[in-house]
């Protein structure tokens, strides 16, 4: 692993760096996070700070151009800043489940969809990580991606608004 194709970037892909990664470790410890205390409060809104400084700086980020200077990605920033105004909006509202919903859905397809695309080969977050092993590297990644996806998903609240344990002890009773 080298940090030279991240620190050689401009600034601007610098920052952003800095802040998915804080959000790729911030979001799992908001969102499995079993009682809503002030370390659930405090991982969130160093999540959601992440992941806006992330969409805003991905605004100036022009490596790839499909449109003019710009990509289907560029779409995301705006699709972040109204999902995470929709969880902020929920939790003042007192609907848990919509909040944790949304929160989990954005981290999997912001930091799972759009993060395995970073990781694509030929990319400068692929040649970080798994400089030499391209490809390996990057089904590596996704299958440990596809895993993380399914443990959020799993701990999210039911219809009725009580979270699903994540590790069972034992059966629940077949109702008759």
């Amino acid at each position: 692993m080298t940090f030279d194709p991240i620190l050689g970037a401009s600034p601007v892909i610098v920052v952003h760096t800095v802040a998915a990664l804080l959000a790729f470790v911030a979001g799992p410890v908001a969102i499995l996070r079993r009682r809503r205390d002030a370390l659930h409060r405090m991982a969130g809104w160093l999540w959601v700070m992440a992941m806006v400084v992330t969409s805003v700086t991905a605004l100036g980020i022009f490596e790839i151009r499909l449109i003019g200077p710009l990509t289907p990605i560029h779409a995301l920033p705006f699709l972040v800043g109204f999902m995470l105004w929709r969880a902020i909006r929920a939790i003042r509202a007192g609907d848990r489940v919509t909040h944790g919903r949304t929160l989990a859905q954005l981290y999997i397809w912001s930091m799972g969809v759009a993060g395995l695309f970073t990781l694509l080969p030929g990319r400068r977050m692929n040649a970080v990580l798994f400089d030499g092993q391209s490809w390996p590297g990057f089904w590596m990644a996704t299958v440990l991606m596809v895993a993380l996806a399914l443990v959020i998903w799993r701990a999210q609240p039911a219809a009725g608004g009580a979270g699903r344990p994540l590790f069972p002890l034992h059966k629940a009773p077949l109702s008759r």
